[in-house]
């Protein structure tokens, strides 16, 4: 049974991965992946196949024999283990669903049309400057999914000649990933890590700010040396980039940014979770778009195309539904006791995957690099939260710092690596292996720069 338990997930890894050869959403074989898990799970328990763990480290075992309160208490058992992996996978979708919607809402009030106005340059290599440093900065503060979307927009709108176009794409996508490794809503992974207790926000600037900004600087600036990057760009969409705003973008979009800003700020000063700060986000946003006037001639027939409503129809859900199939397979290896060590503490197996890497790997960092390096192939999302379940450190201890960088800049090193990689590559239509040879060398110096920046880091301030 546990073998047909790792198969299911190695092959519903394998399709996500194969997303594009397959021409299937990743949504369906992670949706399809977690329900049959859950089911062998179950399955198994109720034969007495397997054995149970909770959050708590309580073991629940069932035998045919059991009776009145033991059977209730192992039944409850299993119950709140499922339980807790929908909670703590509901905590981050609905953190998710209330950013996706502020950004969606500033959109729908073209506020993302101010940043258009800031660029006033023909030379290649200032605007290589300008879009990678607002690549880096919008990353953090609207996530680098979201950034890169925005910057790729803007490039389109900016630059005619396609092989400029798809370096330029390239280079966002390495900045957009530094900018969101060090901040708690930049990047989904460093979001569930926030989420997860695994990281506080003070920690991740303190630790990361600096490495990110290497990962970020020393790419480009080998990037402004290359032939791709010299002389002037023709920026003939002036009516353009002056004539899209409306009356609310600027208000719209400074309170957006604003509030998602707010956030961090709100758990630490409630101590309640990061959702739960979103939610008021969300809740002002939604409420100043009810009454502002985005147009000069306003009437109730227009209100809708600049509501709330609007910008929910317009969210992703398939992403969505995508991390909830993802992170429940995950919560199912996490809930199975599959080892018990020389302590005598049962342990899941996640668990004993980090005790095998730790004994084959006796270098941490390398177990941590290897798994930047396997967010380029493989989805970072299940292997961050894969290390969730792995290791037991305290909140902002160095691994945990050092995952959340290796996961979030390590996928730059593949198109297919990366949220902002995928996007890019829809929107640019950038070709697997063009990027493989033009820009993931740059991205790798990038990342190993940044790493060695982290360990110096970390190293100095003990």
């Amino acid at each position: 049974m546990f073998a047909i338990l790792i198969a299911t997930f190695i092959i519903g890894y394998l399709a996500i991965v194969f997303e594009h050869p397959l021409e299937l959403d990743k949504t369906v074989p992670a949706l399809l992946m977690a329900a049959i898990m859950w089911a062998l799970v179950a399955i198994g328990f109720h034969e007495g196949i397997f054995q149970v763990i909770d959050s708590h480290g309580h073991v629940f075992s069932f035998s045919h024999g059991l009776t009145g309160d033991e059977l209730h208490h192992v039944e409850d058992g299993f119950k709140n283990t499922l339980l807790h992996h929908l909670g703590k996978t509901a905590e981050i979708l609905v953190f998710l669903i209330g950013a996706m919607t502020i950004v969606e809402i500033i959109d729908l009030h073209r506020g993302f049309e101010v940043l258009k106005g800031w660029v006033r340059t023909r030379s290649k290599k200032r605007f290589l400057w300008i879009i990678g440093a607002l690549a880096f900065i919008l990353s953090a503060i609207i996530d680098n999914l979201t950034a890169t979307i925005v910057l790729v927009t803007l490039l389109m709108k900016i630059i005619k000649d396609r092989e400029s176009r798809l370096w330029f794409g390239g280079m966002i996508i390495i900045a957009a990933n530094a900018g969101g490794a060090w901040s708690p809503i930049g990047d989904v992974t460093t979001t569930m890590l926030w989420i997860g207790n695994k990281v506080s926000a003070g920690g991740l600037i303190k630790y990361l700010v600096i490495p990110s900004i290497v990962c970020f600087v020393i790419p480009t600036f080998i990037a402004t040396m290359m032939k791709p990057f010299k002389g002037e760009i023709e920026i003939d969409a002036q009516s353009d980039l002056e004539g899209g705003e409306l009356k609310s973008s600027r208000r719209m979009l400074f309170l957006g940014l604003g509030m998602i800003v707010f956030v961090p700020i709100f758990k630490i000063v409630t101590h309640l979770p990061p959702y739960v700060g979103m939610m008021l986000s969300m809740g002002v946003v939604w409420l100043v778009s009810e009454y502002i006037h985005p147009e000069e001639d306003f009437d109730k027939e227009r209100k809708v195309q600049y509501s709330g409503h609007k910008a929910l129809s317009r969210i992703e859900m398939a992403s969505i539904l995508f991390f909830l199939g993802i992170l429940m397979a995950v919560g199912a290896l996490e809930s199975i006791v599959v080892s018990t060590l020389d302590s005598g503490e049962s342990v899941h197996t996640l668990r004993y995957v980090a005790e095998w890497l730790n004994g084959v790997v006796p270098n941490q960092d390398v177990v941590v690099m290897l798994l930047g390096v396997g967010s380029a192939i493989i989805d970072n999302v299940p292997l961050v939260a894969a290390s969730m379940g792995m290791y037991t450190e305290a909140i902002d201890a160095k691994l945990w710092h050092f995952i959340a960088f290796a996961a979030g800049t390590g996928g730059s090193m593949l198109v297919i690596g990366s949220a902002a990689g995928v996007a890019a590559m829809g929107m640019l239509k950038i070709d697997f292996v063009w990027y493989f040879k033009k820009i993931a060398w740059l991205a790798a110096i990038g990342f190993v720069a940044g790493c060695l920046t982290f360990l110096g880091f970390v190293a100095l301030i003990g």
